[in-house]
């Protein structure tokens, strides 16, 4: 395993939503409450972000290069990272600078992160400008260290094979047994490495991952070849195909609310007083009411994106 730069408060809790199971007519709902690492706002981009900025530093790297969306809770917890641990931050987002500023972008700003902005509002056009950027950054005499959008690396995603770990002694300290573990899937990272934990240590729940920002084959693609390379790394047992359950979670689009995410995030709220993101949580809570077919007893992975939840709110407050 890869050192760690501490960040999280772990392990994170591992709470029964029973208002939740009742409203939904199930015996057994358990929420991990990933949203709770005590790192910023940064939910579950935490326990990635310990592994990767430890392994900047360990090569040296003086300055962290990595972007997203203006709206990007994972680019917001980078910044904030990369600032406690004594690193320049060149944070790439899609789009146009200007308009409204969303409290995440604030939020990496306020972290003294260096921002630019592609001109395109294509999502991929970050990719190349990372590229750039850390060309430039070598000129000039630093040390880049690239991470991809969502940060999602083998090395990230070694943090959420710990982590599925983690869920397993919780689960087993109080004799509960889930067959599902529900997840939000973006840049893949976190469903990866909960993948290779649990067929590595052959537990006997699957982890079904909801897709919020690409198809369904390309996330599960995606999920599948990290979660590998993750268990390789680990000297796991490698996921199988049959490993990898993704659903289709997108609704409108990437970053667009949907209705059963709205429906989700205002059960949740009313039940057990959690804030969900409209992008990412939401949808994943969202998959649980559109399948009641869904295996039960039933984790659902609460992956944080509090400051998108409190956006989305004050947006909607506008309209009304």
């Amino acid at each position: 395993m890869t050192a760690r730069f501490p960040l999280a408060m772990l392990p994170t809790p591992l709470m029964r939503a029973d208002r939740l199971a009742r409203s939904l007519g199930r015996t057994e709902i358990w929420v991990k409450r990933d949203d709770l690492t005590g790192f910023m706002l940064a939910g579950n981009k935490a326990r990635p972000l310990e592994r990767l900025i430890a392994d900047a530093m360990a090569t040296g790297a003086d300055t962290l290069v990595t972007g997203g969306g203006p709206a990007s809770n994972y680019c917001a917890a980078a910044a904030a990272a990369a600032r406690v641990a004594g690193l320049r931050c060149v944070i790439v987002l899609y789009g146009e600078d200007g308009g409204p500023v969303h409290p995440n972008l604030a939020l990496v700003r306020w972290h003294g992160a260096e921002v630019r902005f592609t001109g395109n509002p294509d999502r991929s056009s970050v990719d190349e400008v990372l590229e750039q950027v850390a060309a430039n950054v070598l000129a000039s005499g630093g040390r880049p260290y690239v991470m991809p959008r969502g940060g999602a690396t083998v090395v990230g995603a070694l943090a959420y094979v710990d982590a599925g770990q983690e869920l397993a002694d919780q689960l087993a300290a109080i004799g509960a047994r889930p067959a599902t573990v529900l997840v939000a899937a973006g840049s893949g990272g976190t469903a990866a490495g909960l993948v290779a934990s649990t067929a590595g240590g052959r537990h006997p729940w699957r982890i079904v991952a909801a897709a919020v920002s690409r198809p369904r084959e390309e996330t599960a693609t995606r999920v599948l070849e990290l979660a590998r390379a993750a268990a390789d790394r680990c000297g796991l047992h490698r996921p199988a195909d049959a490993d990898v359950d993704v659903r289709d979670a997108r609704g409108p689009g990437y970053g667009l609310a949907s209705a059963e995410g709205e429906r989700a995030a205002e059960l949740a709220a009313a039940t057990e007083g959690l804030l969900l993101d409209p992008v990412f949580s939401a949808k994943a809570m969202g998959t649980l009411l559109a399948d009641p077919q869904l295996p039960g007893p039933i984790v659902f992975w609460h992956t944080g994106g509090h400051a998108a939840g409190l956006a989305h709110l004050t947006m909607l407050a506008k309209e009304s």
